[in-house]
């Protein structure tokens, strides 16, 4: 097993210019409101998953998930989308509307969580300020082809430029819907239970510490950050100015995150991929 490679993208790639940003948190944020509105996907979640008890720990294995195929070496991100494809094998859930019964694995829904997440990594980042061409955009979703080989997709079938995600949300959008399922995951989502060694004593029945202050403010910014049509099946009216305050929000929330350093930004799997890839440059 090669313990030195630098995985399946590297320091070159768009894909590490783009997951350098921290301002990513807003980005998977959002890409959860947009999954939710897929009948089908929130379905295979709601009826496989403990995340209203489990959800701040199903993010830290989601966030590893997506750091380790990202800065893991080759065989770490093989063996992660392994264990993922293996998982989801064994899982079925049912059609709200129709009754049939499903595989989680339908490769229309791991295309539909595909493409959201990493539309949802590259035009947030690009929005909160981090300066990429259109050339490097499709060459982020060209690279990300090989993440979604990992979960079980055929790469070919894989939107490979903004073009073609554009393309993909216009097929699909006739699918989507507000559910209940949707709002009560939205509504989750906008005010989850923060853990109680960042909050403050609550004071009547409520935990508005700064903690949760914070948190109400990325929600928003992710809220505002959907894609029009997808606010508007929220309910919100998906005006211009709700995405240029979004955007300015991010832009913010950019700068600030910039100013902590960096050792406390990066996790161990990018600082450890950082490390080995100096250690193969100077061999």
């Amino acid at each position: 097993m090669d313990t030195e490679d630098l995985g399946l993208f590297g320091p070159g790639s768009v894909t590490w210019k783009v997951h350098e940003e921290p301002i990513l948190i807003v980005a998977g944020l959002r890409s959860l409101y947009l999954q939710a509105l897929h009948p089908r996907a929130m379905a295979g979640v709601a009826q496989n998953s403990n995340y209203r008890t489990d959800a701040w720990g199903r993010l830290v294995r989601t966030a590893t998930y997506v750091a380790t195929t990202i800065y893991g070496t080759t065989a770490e991100a093989e063996t992660a989308g392994r264990r993922l494809r293996t998982r989801h094998a064994r899982m079925r859930a049912t059609d709200p509307f129709t009754g049939e019964e499903f595989r989680v694995d339908d490769p229309e829904l791991l295309r539909w969580v595909h493409v959201t997440e990493v539309e949802s990594f590259v035009s947030t980042a690009r929005r909160a300020g981090l300066a990429l061409t259109d050339d490097e955009v499709d060459g982020y979703y060209t690279e990300q082809r090989r993440s979604a080989a990992l979960v079980g997709l055929d790469p070919d079938d894989v939107p490979g430029t903004a073009a073609e995600v554009a393309d993909y949300y216009r097929g699909v959008r006739p699918q989507l819907r507000m559910t209940r399922e949707a709002a009560e995951t939205a509504v989750f989502l906008t005010a989850p239970p923060i853990p109680w060694k960042v909050g403050l004593p609550a004071r009547v029945g409520l935990n508005l510490g700064p903690p949760r202050w914070a948190y109400f403010g990325i929600a928003a910014t992710a809220l505002g950050m959907l894609p029009p049509w997808a606010l508007r099946l929220y309910g919100g009216l998906g005006l211009p100015t709700t995405a240029l305050s979004a955007d300015l929000s991010a832009r913010a929330l950019r700068l600030a995150l910039a100013a902590v350093p960096r050792r406390y930004r990066e996790g161990p799997l990018q600082q450890a991929a950082k490390e080995r890839a100096a250690r193969l440059t100077a061999a």
